[in-house]
């Protein structure tokens, strides 16, 4: 088998992963920690972990029958950031790739898978990106990808952690890397002591619930004020515990390297969302990961954005937010409007006090002061 392993490896490198590791399908050693996780109410509203619990024992949860991983690391560019100009936004570095991270492994994989069935007939393969109920960072560590960091990212010495996990796994045995996943964090705590929402409960513990990732991303819901006014200029995902992180001040050059086009785009300009009807939203970030939020997610963040700018430029824009559709917009927008105390934003907030239904827009609208 290991020729085909070095086959596999060489066609990985050919497709862009950046590094390939080969380790047994075994039970999982953080599985009780991932019960804690949840029991402790850390995932939020992520309750895909707890409803596929059970999958995340073994990686035959997965596939059956499951003997090997072959875990894949991926780049993606990571452009200098540059200043975030009133009125947009900033977004984690890995959505300026032009497309779906997940339109874009998946192809790949699928060759890969291929290649291994075509060379092993009786073999069955099947590959993932961060959407099935695997432990992709343990099973990455296994593998001699990198180490499990302080913020919970898996952390590589060339490539720091600026790359998305896949895995391929494998009902055959192959061999297995030897190579040993040191850590490499030491005493640092930089992205512990960064984080503007204090999301870690300790080292290797993230509170979801108080993750600005989780809020622009993964949740539906309005967050809660304290969180809202340390979203700063997060439109979209959130990147500072990772630029504080040494390990990524310096990567090697060959991690930078993807066949992926990048946006040149640094930040997102917020103010004509506001103008975008849900066809319009639908063609412009379909095919993008910020699709994930939908058009009521995207919407409340920009109006949180907005309202910790402060700029009353924006006013405009939020006054139609303050009228949308979706009731997340509109207290978004609320709460906003309500930072910019001008007498053009009280008497808005005022009319739509007066035909409110939804309780938590009202909840929005009856605050007595900015906060």
């Amino acid at each position: 088998m290991k020729p085909l392993v070095d086959e596999i490896r060489s066609a990985a490198h050919d497709e862009g992963f950046a590094d390939v590791g080969v380790t047994p399908a075994v039970d999982s050693q953080g599985f009780s920690s991932l019960v804690q996780w949840i029991e402790h109410g850390y995932a939020g509203q992520m309750r895909y972990f707890a409803e596929r619990l059970d999958a995340y024992r073994h990686p035959r949860g997965v596939l059956p029958g499951s003997k090997s991983i072959i875990a894949l690391s991926y780049p993606y560019p990571r452009p200098p950031r540059s200043d975030c100009p009133v009125g947009h936004g900033r977004a984690a570095r890995y959505t300026m790739i032009d497309d779906d991270y997940h339109d874009i492994i998946h192809p790949k994989l699928k060759r890969l898978c291929r290649h291994i069935t075509q060379s092993c007939p009786d073999a069955r393969a099947r590959g993932i990106v961060d959407t099935a109920p695997l432990m992709e960072r343990e099973v990455a560590e296994l593998a001699g990808l990198g180490w499990r960091g302080k913020n919970t990212l898996l952390l590589n010495r060339l490539a720091g952690s600026y790359f998305f996990l896949a895995c391929i796994l494998v009902d055959v045995v192959l061999p297995y890397d030897t190579r040993e996943s040191t850590a490499h964090c030491g005493v640092c705590t930089a992205c512990l002591d960064a984080c503007p929402t204090d999301a870690f409960v300790q080292p290797h513990v993230l509170d979801a619930t108080r993750c600005i990732s989780y809020w622009t991303i993964e949740s539906r819901e309005l967050p809660p004020v304290a969180i809202r006014s340390n979203f700063g200029d997060w439109w979209f995902g959130c990147d500072v515990c990772q630029e504080v992180c040494p390990w990524n001040r310096k990567p090697t050059r060959g991690y930078l390297e993807s066949d992926s086009s990048v946006s040149p785009e640094s930040s997102a300009e917020l103010l004509s969302l506001f103008e975008l009807d849900e066809n319009e939203f639908r063609s412009r970030f379909r095919k993008t990961p910020m699709w994930r939020s939908k058009r009521g997610g995207l919407l409340r963040n920009a109006a949180i954005v907005l309202g910790n700018q402060r700029d009353i430029s924006a006013i405009p824009s939020l006054l139609m937010g303050l009228n949308d559709s979706e009731a997340v917009v509109r207290a978004a927008s609320a709460w906003a409007l309500q930072r910019m105390p001008t007498p053009q934003s009280r008497a808005a907030l005022g009319r739509r006090f007066a035909i409110e239904t939804d309780p938590m827009v009202l909840t929005e609208l009856a605050r007595d002061e900015p906060s």
